[in-house]
């Protein structure tokens, strides 16, 4: 299985774990597969890229997406979620509700930073909420000793972020948009500052000194380059 990830355009992370960096956004879609389930984190900005990632993640593995962690509600994370027929959707307390009155808000935005208006609404018309909130943490069982831990860490880029960690050797921990590298980490008017700094703390308290850190957008980073990120949300928005 692994040996494949590469020809896919994936990056491998471990055994079993691994991510792909969407064209357009730069957003990330990870992966981790256990012996009876396979966790996808984020789903793409379209049905279409969703609809890509799932066919990706069939040859790769040869079974289909059974659990989806949302990173947070933002169009380029959830719109491909309906591509993924009977997997079961997480997502942090609060974003069932947002995504069930949200839809046209997300087509909306979507439009406006370039995503077809065809394939903003068909997303839209068909957006798949979490089924299952997220408060603290909660520790989903893939099958072969492969567990990963859903964490609630936010708010921060906005008022629901949700991680996830992944234990192994290297440890990954999935971290949404709380931490980016390809560009600043960007404050929308949904994102909650003052919380944000303290949102990275859980973050490295989570993975510690010696894990690897995924971006929502970007090339993967250690502990250090979180931490700085976290210095530097401090400054900028005077957070103690």
């Amino acid at each position: 299985m692994d040996a494949s990830w590469e020809e896919f355009g994936w990056e491998r992370l471990g055994n079993g774990v691994g991510r792909r960096r969407l064209p357009g956004w730069d957003a990330t879609v990870a992966l981790v597969v256990g012996a009876d389930g396979a966790l996808l984190f984020d789903t793409g900005s379209t049905l279409r890229e969703g609809a890509e990632v799932r066919a990706q993640v069939q040859a790769l593995t040869g079974r289909r997406v059974t659990h989806i962690a949302l990173s947070h509600p933002h169009f380029d994370h959830v719109l491909g979620t309906a591509a993924f027929s009977g997997a079961e959707v997480y997502g942090a307390v609060g974003v069932t509700d947002l995504l069930t009155r949200g839809a046209d808000e997300l087509r909306a935005d979507a439009v406006r930073h370039g995503v077809p208006q065809e394939d903003a609404a068909q997303a839209a018309d068909v957006l798949v909420a979490p089924h299952h909130q997220v408060c603290g943490e909660w520790t989903l069982d893939l099958g072969g000793d492969r567990q990963v831990l859903l964490a609630n860490v936010g708010p921060g880029h906005t008022g629901h972020d949700l991680a996830v960690l992944v234990p192994g050797s290297p440890t990954v921990v999935l971290c949404g948009d709380l931490v980016e590298e390809s560009g600043e980490p960007q404050a929308g008017p949904d994102a909650i500052p003052s919380r944000w700094p303290a949102a990275l703390d859980r973050l490295l308290a989570l993975g510690g000194e010696h894990a690897v850190y995924v971006p929502g957008h970007g090339a993967l980073v250690d502990a250090s380059f979180v931490r700085a990120q976290r210095d530097h949300l401090s400054t900028a928005f005077g957070v103690s």
